[in-house]
Formats: structure tokens, sequence, C-alpha cells
């Protein structure tokens, strides 16, 4: 899943005559193909399939309907911000409704890693588990140890800059995520050839998931996150022949990819998975355990797990110097962070920032340590996160239909139809969303309901809200870098 921008300063400056465009200046086209392929590859992943597979063929349903009332809201309006005007979240955000909001979106996006790192490497703690003790991967303390030693190395390693780890994790995308996938259907569908029974019903009847009130829709919640970050691909609108055309075509083309990406797996895990026995974190493992094991190749659940920990690893790394970055450009440009967290490294790395956030997912790492119940740790880790994302599809939403109304004339490449509509429908579906992340899953109805108020509560609150009012509360003139100081703060 993508979550930064490059950020451009947005401040007028004096008119200078255009170069005439030419042949050779005129950036290269893509295929509306290659732009689907792009954001299937940047939002689809294997890591959401086991929370979904607590449903059985409900499964499908449950990642149908935020498809619908989500994420194709939020790649339309995107693609229409992004065509209008240059500089991501913030510009957009700033330009429709106001400046310390277009600061707050674009904080969300940098502070949900705060809370998404832990969940993410809890993941790769649970499934590393199964190459060396699978019993490891129900332990808080292991899991929290796992978190800070891999965290810690991934910031020793984005600080020097290394430009190979893209590539890297380019690779691992492929190898870990989408073959493992591939397997993982194929061995479902073997499963079920040979007559054996599926662990949960697959008929009709539990094409919807059993209502016991909003409890039973919650995990629904987890779907928004996994669709997080179309958004950012909004941006090679421009790069299309014929955007009003090709661009809808491409995002429906991508939600199809990325609906059979999700939808299939979590499917299979439930072929062979028994609800009730389901890991959130080691869900996909078990399956594939279960897989081999059915068809003697136990040896291979290693393979596979190794794979599964390198595309992780390639994506953690990917993406953990991207969010602080684009934070960090603002910053400068409008002095919202203090000068220390301005500080670049010899490499110009943001290494200030990664350390004070490394300090944050410590802690919270921690508390794995603490919490008897890996899974119950993990997906409550994983609301935060989606609670806090929200908040920047919230004001993304809002903006583009002021926007709409402001500057009804300036130039777009892409138009939404009925975008009132469609924006509307995208921040309805984002406010539910977050209203029902406050409601405790079914599946963790144990512990008391305070407990887990006070937890997503305190963590939007304080990550979310709290934290960057008090930049703005407290920044000073001096904080805009120098570069940025020929006009004052506003």
């Amino acid at each position: 899943m993508t979550i930064t921008e490059q950020v451009r300063d947005d401040r007028p400056v004096a008119a200078v005559p255009a170069p005439p465009k030419t042949p050779q200046s005129q950036p290269p086209f893509i295929s509306w193909v290659t732009l689907a392929m792009m954001t299937t590859a940047s939002v689809a992943n294997l890591r959401p399939a086991p929370s979904m597979a607590l449903y059985g063929l409900a499964a499908v349903f449950l990642y149908l309907l935020p498809a619908v009332v989500f994420l194709l809201p939020t790649a339309l309006v995107s693609a229409e911000l992004a065509s209008g005007w240059t500089g991501g979240i913030y510009r957009w955000v700033s330009e429709g409704l106001s400046k310390p909001l277009g600061f707050l979106a674009v904080w969300c996006q940098f502070a949900m890693t705060i809370a998404y790192y832990p969940s993410l490497l809890a993941y790769v703690a649970s499934t590393f588990a199964y190459v060396v003790d699978p019993r490891l991967a129900d332990n808080g303390l292991y899991v929290a140890i796992v978190i800070v030693v891999v965290y810690w190395a991934g910031v020793l390693i984005s600080s020097r800059g290394t430009k190979a780890v893209a590539g890297l994790s380019s690779i691992g995308l492929v190898v870990g995520t989408l073959i493992p996938g591939v397997v993982l259907v194929v061995l479902g569908l073997v499963f079920l050839g040979q007559g054996n029974a599926s662990a949960a019903p697959m008929d009709s009847g539990h094409f919807l998931p059993p209502w016991t009130g909003l409890a039973s829709l919650v995990l629904i919640v987890g779907n928004f996150l996994s669709y997080a970050g179309m958004e950012m691909n909004g941006v090679h609108v421009s790069s299309l022949r014929e955007p009003g055309r090709q661009f809808p075509r491409s995002v429906f083309a991508a939600t199809g990819l990325v609906l059979l990406i999700f939808i299939l797996p979590a499917l299979a895990i439930s072929w062979v998975m028994p609800g009730e026995d389901l890991s959130l974190t080691a869900g996909v493992m078990q399956a594939f355990q279960g897989f081999f094991d059915h068809f003697h190749v136990g040896w291979l659940t290693k393979v596979v797990g190794v794979l599964l920990v390198a595309a992780a690893l390639g994506g953690m790394l990917a993406w953990l110097a991207g969010p602080s970055k684009g934070l960090l450009m603002v910053a400068r440009q409008e002095g919202y962070l203090p000068p220390v967290l301005q500080k670049l490294n010899k490499n110009g790395v943001q290494r200030n920032i990664m350390v004070a956030q490394g300090g944050l997912t410590t802690v919270i790492a921690l508390l794995y340590a603490f919490i008897p119940d890996v899974s119950s740790a993990y997906w409550i880790f994983s609301v935060i996160t989606t609670q806090i994302y929200l908040v920047v599809y919230l004001l993304m939403f809002a903006a583009a239909v002021r926007l709409r109304r402001s500057q009804p004339d300036r130039p777009r490449g892409f138009r939404v139809p009925a975008l009132h509509l469609v924006a509307g429908v995208g921040f309805a579906a984002s406010l539910a969303a977050m209203c029902i992340g406050f409601v405790p899953p079914e599946q963790f109805g144990g512990g008391p309901l305070w407990r887990y108020l006070l937890t997503v509560g305190g963590g939007l609150l304080v990550l979310g809200f709290l934290a960057p009012l008090a930049f703005l509360k407290f920044r000073k003139p001096h904080w805009v870098a120098p570069e940025h100081r020929e006009s004052p703060v506003r």
C-alpha cells in the first residue's frame, strides 16, 4: 500500500514564459492497462486475508461493499484532484479547505505509520515463526522483540540512502505476494477437488455475514485500510492519452484485479482453517501449513514463510522513509516542525523524524509483550491505523467538492461525473467506517469495552489530532527553512 507524495511549493511565483514543448520534452504516455497493473501492485497483498477468512463466503460481500463505496470514489476523486493540482494531498486540502487542515492531512498520512509498522511487523514475526518454531507465533514477547529489532534495522538501512532497496522491494512484491497467492488458491482448489469438505460453509445462505449487531461487521473496517493508497495513483492520470475515457477503464480493471487477489486467498484460507483456530497474524501460514501437510510436502511451509517475510520487509523498507519525507517537505516550506526534526543527514535522509517515529513505534511494539492475545493486539493497532488514515480521506473528499465550487474553471485532465454524489458516498463511507471502528469485534468481546475504546480513541486523538495541533500552536517563524523565507509564515 503507497502513502506519500512529492510535495511542491504552492506559493505564487513571478510569471516566467514557459519554454515551448517539443516532442523530446513530452513525457511518454502509458496505457490504461499499465496504470491498472501499477494500481493493483500498489494496493493488493495477502496480509488482510486471515481477518476476512473468518467470515468464509461472506468475505466476498465484505470486500465488495467497501470497494464500491470507498475504493472507487477514492480513485476517481483523487484522479480529478491530481489532474488539476500538483503537490498531492497537502496541496488539495490546503487550496480546498485551509493550510492547517492541509497539514493535518499530510500529518495523518505520516502518523498512521506509527501504528501501521507494529501491525505489519507483527505479521512478519508470526510468519517467520513458522520458519523457526510455530509456537512463537502467539508469543507476545517474541513478537515485540522482532518488531523492535527489525524496525530499527530498517531505520539504519534507510538512513544510509540505499538505492537498491526499491528494486529489492519490487522483486519481493512479486515473489512474496503474487506467487504465494496463486499457490494458495491452486492448493485450495485441488483440496476441494479431491472431495475434502470446506472448513467454512460455501452455500449461498452464508454469502452475508451473520448479523449479531454492529460487532458482526467490525472487521470490514480493516478493508478500508487494505484499499488505502489508491489516491496516489491519481498522479499518473496526466500520463494517459485520453484521461477521460482511459482512467475510469483502468480504475475498474484494477478494482477487479484487486478484488480477485484479496478474495480468492481469503476463501482458500477459509477452506482449510476453521475460524475458531485462525490467527489474524499467522493465518496465511496456518493455511499453507495445513495444505502442505495434507499433500505431504510440509517442508515447503518454511520456504513460503521466507518468501512472505521477504516481501513484507521489502515493502517496509520501500515505504519507511516515504511518509516522513512528505511531511518534511511541507514542514520546511511552512515551518510546521521545529528545526531539529527538519535536519537531514549526510545522505539527505530525514533521520531525526524517523528516530522520533521509531521511539513511539517501540513503545507500541512493547505492548505486544503485555497483551495476552497477539491477534487482539494486531487488530487494535490495525484499527488505529485505519482511523488515522480515514481522516485523510474525509478531508480529501470535502476538498474535492469545495474546489469544484471555488475553482470550477481550473483545467482538469479528468472530471468525475456526479462529483458531489461520488465524493458524498466516499465521505459517508469513511465516516461510517471510523464510527464502526470504535465497536469491538465479536471475536474479541472478552475484554472490557472501556479498555478498547480508550486504546483506539486515545490512539486516534493523540496521534491524529493533538500532536499536529501542538505543532500548529507552537510553531515559530524561524521554523521555516531558509529557502522558503521570502514570504512570512501564514
